[in-house]
């Protein structure tokens, strides 16, 4: 019997791949910033290039992970770059209009008006995927191109601008030496892992992804999972919409989360997560917004022109893809793609069988 080396044991665990390609991309930019790996302290803050992936990638990380549930399930939500717009332009509108913007009421008003918000929008999505049968990619496109214009009569075609230190600790502020964004990711993060692998949930929607119907009949509650999704989906978002919106101390409703429903489709689909539904993987989804992040920074940093980085993007996408597949690294490395096939013992001669076998005699 032999046994697999444990370095292609490793090499064969679904967030291998991601992580090497993030290790890589960080190493890219060291030659160009001998200080990238550095972290200082300055004016009780942590500050430094790791520090800022994560700060900047914190909105795409939870966009991200509510598309990795929805994806699950076997749909798509192209809204959610609307929904980030929305949010952002209620907030900052709600904040605007009151006489002292750093009051704690006004604060929480605006937060709660922007996540009903995108409640709302959730609710709207999952109501047409799992009630009316219309096609995910259609229905979320519904909000996608009309959300704009939500956002952009919301903010009057202007970008708002707002003063409150108390709405920017939500995207731009500091907590115990780190960006309180971290904090909200990582508390989002957390919930989401233990309601999905601590609990049933998980498996629920694994099994709506994998055949909806069955799961029907077996008597889980598919439309009731399926909303569910659509609606944690568009919460997530958001969040992300006010985190932007309060790092900027801006609304604009025309470009604000614009195209981030692309990249949170792209970390998915590094972390793991097959686009046909079924199991999913929220670490993987992490790692793959933070691959997605850490290109961007790279692709300034190396200086690659502003024409072409996404021309660059989509190269590195497809490579981190093609990695991921067992397919393709075993005709290009000459992989194992399975396990070997153990021979069956080859058939005894009859004859010598008939020979040795007991004979009855009959009297």
């Amino acid at each position: 019997m032999t046994t697999t080396p444990r370095w292609r044991a490793w090499t064969h665990h679904h967030l291998f791949w991601p992580v090497a390609v993030l290790v890589v991309l960080l190493l890219v930019n060291v030659p160009f910033t001998p200080d990238f790996f550095s972290i200082k302290m300055a004016e009780g803050h942590l500050y430094g290039s790791l520090i800022s992936i994560v700060l900047f990638g914190s909105p795409l990380i939870l966009v991200a992970v509510g598309m990795t549930l929805v994806i699950a399930t076997g749909g798509i939500d192209l809204s959610v770059g609307a929904v980030v717009a929305i949010t952002g332009a209620l907030a900052c509108s709600h904040i605007s209009e009151q006489a002292d913007q750093n009051a704690l009421s006004a604060v929480f008003a605006a937060i709660g008006i922007g996540l009903v918000a995108a409640v709302v929008c959730g609710l709207w999505n999952g109501f047409l995927v799992a009630r009316m049968g219309i096609q995910p990619i259609i229905a979320t496109l519904i909000i996608m191109v009309a959300g704009r214009g939500v956002a952009q009569l919301i903010t009057d075609g202007q970008i708002i601008t707002v003063n409150s230190e108390r709405y920017k600790l939500i995207g731009g502020g500091y907590w115990l030496t780190l960006p309180f964004s971290i904090f909200v990711v990582a508390a989002v993060v957390a919930v989401t892992v233990v309601l999905t692998r601590r609990t049933a949930l998980g498996l629920l929607v694994e099994s709506v992804g994998g055949n909806a119907e069955a799961s029907r009949l077996v008597g889980i509650r598919s439309r009731r999972i399926k909303i569910m999704v659509y609606v944690f989906c568009a919460l997530c978002a958001g969040i992300a919409g006010l985190m932007i919106s309060s790092n900027t101390s801006a609304a604009d409703g025309n470009n604000a989360g614009l195209w981030i429903e692309l990249d949170a489709i792209l970390a998915v689909v590094i972390g793991g997560t097959s686009l046909t539904g079924g199991r999913f993987s929220i670490g993987g989804t992490v790692v793959g917004a933070l691959v997605i992040q850490t290109l961007t920074t790279t692709i300034y940093t190396i200086g690659v022109p502003t024409q072409t980085n996404l021309v660059f993007k989509a190269a590195v996408v497809i490579i981190v893809c093609l990695m991921q597949s067992p397919k393709f690294r075993a005709k290009v490395f000459g992989a194992k793609g399975g396990r070997k096939q153990v021979p069956a013992p080859a058939p005894a001669d009859t004859a010598a069988t008939a020979e040795a076998a007991p004979k009855m005699e009959v009297s």
